[in-house]
């Protein structure tokens, strides 16, 4: 029995498979489904869990290097939004794109996390390091 850390066995499954430059998706809850991208659904509510919570919770068993979220990220939402998820991707170099230029590197990610996340253009792709 897992005694701390990720709990959900099809996430841990996934994770395994994320290795040196691959990319991962973490997604809010409105996010497009990719067919032929594995997802794994953790969304319970609006809100639960939140994409700074699942970041933090991958990011303690792995290494990502690089980021990229949506330039409409920084637009959209307040001061205080973006500081929570720049503490939640500290050390990481995260690029800022267009949405239609972001959503052209999806198809190119080892999975998908969706969460329940109600931030304007939370998403984002983590790479591997």
């Amino acid at each position: 029995m897992i005694k701390q850390g990720i709990l959900n066995p099809h996430l841990l499954a996934l994770l395994a498979r994320v290795r040196h430059t691959n990319s991962l998706v973490i997604a809010d809850r409105g996010f497009p489904s990719w067919p032929g991208i594995e997802t794994v659904d953790l969304s319970l509510v609006d809100g639960v869990p939140t994409v700074p919570q699942v970041v933090a919770a991958v990011r303690a068993n792995h290494h990502f290097t690089a980021a990229y979220m949506a330039e409409e990220f920084r637009r959209e939402n307040g001061a205080a939004v973006r500081r929570a998820f720049a503490r939640v991707l500290a050390g990481i170099q995260v690029g800022f794109e267009p949405h239609t230029g972001f959503k052209q590197r999806v198809p190119g990610a080892i999975g998908l996390i969706r969460t329940g996340e109600t931030v304007q253009y939370a998403n984002m792709i983590l790479v591997s390091g």
